[in-house]
């Protein structure tokens, strides 16, 4: 039998660890092939030439090279147009 009575879960100390998103190679930074220029949720930068995307977003590049980003304007489902944001990677 038991001597203590039973005391229930600390509350204080459920936490989720850190995701570390955001933008990992800043414009003209060089980058190597399968280096991560972007970990992102969802498609909130688009990749450009020379660039990857991994199936939880994260956009990586393809070749050796010099980051660089733009603007590009994409047509949605229902006929307006927006401004992206684009990454690309030009090769030395």
């Amino acid at each position: 039998m038991a001597h203590r009575k039973q005391g229930g879960a600390a509350r204080s100390f459920r936490d989720s660890n850190p995701q570390y998103l955001g933008i990992k190679i800043s414009d003209g930074q060089s980058v190597r092939a399968g280096g991560i220029i972007v970990r992102q949720r969802g498609t909130r930068i688009m990749s450009g030439n020379n660039v990857g995307v991994g199936k939880d977003h994260t956009l990586y590049a393809l070749k050796d090279g010099i980051a660089s980003y733009g603007t590009k304007r994409k047509k949605g489902f229902d006929g307006t147009t927006t401004r992206k944001r684009t990454v690309s990677v030009k090769s030395n």
